[in-house]
């Protein structure tokens, strides 16, 4: 059995393609192929917009958890926990827990000479450290020599690892000697004497986010209890197969935690910051989508000049006996491959620059010798890009059914030509 193709699809189709041969129709076909373009331009630039914003989102959420584990599990009252062994074991049971690691949390004052500034000490054993974050262990030196970092921390030594820009702020440099002033102080008929602990440098740390490399000081879990005077670690910091379901491990694991526990995730510590790339992304998204909806609309002028210029096909076709609903759907098919061509061709487009920006920024900067984030201002100084599907699926379908809709009404006035009266004024 022969499969024939509905006239309605083939005669939509060739009014697409309409008007290489004559010229009555070449005009409305070029509309036809803005349409086409902007639709296509418009898919474009909202695919490599959002896939940019991903990829920034990702370089940041990276550097954040070079310092920041996935989840943490801390004393309510900030003191030590009561059973640190029965805590460790029962959150190893997780499945999703791939390394555990204690630690102590408390703010502190480092000076040295007459700079002071307030930091947040942080107490890690060397040994389980590298299993719940991704801290680079060594900085590259002046001369390309590797700098230590959290491995050069001994127990009973009182060395401490600073961060990249609070060494810089400080004037610090390996092996300076520093003062840690701690807040709990002893109780004299003077006043509350504070605890000072000469310290010294023994690494550096740079993750690449300003906000811990300026205020975050990491010593030897043991030595920072003694300077704290606490009894043990006061906290568990967990890394876990997937970052993304850190939310709901933490939820997991809540009910299986003593009284006297909390337990939060790295989104949890860096809300602020996330919740307002959330709401940058969106709002990128509307806008370009505005600019979308602006050229799929564009086929409602496209299709009145089409019905316009077809009105005597229209009413042959209705004469010949096709109902009013096949008139209607030729030119819904028409728009319709406009809006299908034009997504497709967009979203191709999108991708291909989406996936090949890291070689088409640099080679646009050597073009026009000029610099998109230079280095000396930018943390992150290339052009990152992200893809992602659940971003690409929405841009595709929000296109399609806005290209959809514009054909309705110029369809519906194509479906209800008169045919005597059109044929008459032919």
């Amino acid at each position: 059995m022969k499969f024939e193709m509905p006239f309605e699809l083939v005669l939509g189709w060739r009014y697409t393609r309409a008007g290489r041969a004559t010229r009555r129709n070449g005009f409305i076909s070029f509309i036809s192929g803005v349409s086409m373009l902007g639709i296509g331009l418009g898919v474009a630039a909202l695919v490599i917009v959002l896939s940019v914003m991903n990829g920034f989102q990702k370089e940041v959420r990276d550097r954040m958890l070079s310092v920041v584990s996935h989840i943490e599990i801390v004393s309510a009252d900030g003191g030590a926990l009561e059973d640190l062994n029965g805590t460790l074991k029962q959150v190893r049971l997780n499945s999703q827990v791939l390394g555990a690691a204690p630690f102590i949390s408390a703010q502190a004052l480092l000076a040295r000479g007459e700079d002071m500034k307030g930091v947040l000490v942080r107490g890690i054993d060397p040994a389980l450290e590298p299993g719940v974050i991704d801290l680079p262990a060594t900085l590259q030196g002046p001369k390309g020599v590797n700098m230590p970092g959290v491995e050069a921390l001994k127990p009973g030594e009182f060395g401490v690892v600073l961060g990249l820009d609070l060494a810089r702020q400080l004037g610090l440099r390996l092996g300076d000697p520093v003062t840690l002033i701690a807040p709990n102080g002893q109780v004299t008929p003077a006043g509350v004497l504070p605890r000072l602990k000469q310290m010294q440098v023994v690494g550096l740390f740079n993750s690449g986010h300003y906000e811990y490399d300026s205020a975050l000081v990491m010593m030897h879990v043991a030595d920072a209890g003694k300077i704290f005077r606490l009894e043990g670690p006061t906290g568990i910091r967990l890394k876990i197969k997937d970052l993304h379901e850190a939310r709901s491990v933490a939820r997991e694991l809540a009910p299986t935690l003593a009284a006297g526990m909390a337990i939060r995730d790295w989104t949890q510590q860096n809300r602020t910051w996330f919740a307002a790339v959330q709401v940058e992304k969106r709002m990128m998204f509307i806008i370009l989508t505005l600019i979308v909806a602006v050229a799929a609309f564009n086929l409602v002028s496209t299709l009145v000049m089409s019905v316009t210029d077809k009105r005597a096909d229209i009413a042959i076709l209705r004469t010949l006996g096709a109902s009013p609903h096949s008139i209607m759907g030729i030119f819904m098919v028409q728009g319709a491959m406009v809006g299908v061509i034009g997504t497709l061709g967009g979203l191709l487009l999108g991708l291909l620059v989406a996936f090949n920006i890291d070689v088409i920024v640099p080679a646009l900067e050597t073009l026009f010798r000029a610099s998109f984030l230079p280095k000396d201002i930018y943390l992150i100084s290339r052009m990152p890009s992200d893809p992602q599907m659940t971003d690409i699926l929405p841009v595709a379908i929000i296109s399609l059914l806005l290209a959809f809709v514009a054909t309705l009404y110029p369809s519906w006035r194509a479906s209800q030509v008169n045919p005597a009266e059109a044929l008459r004024y032919e």
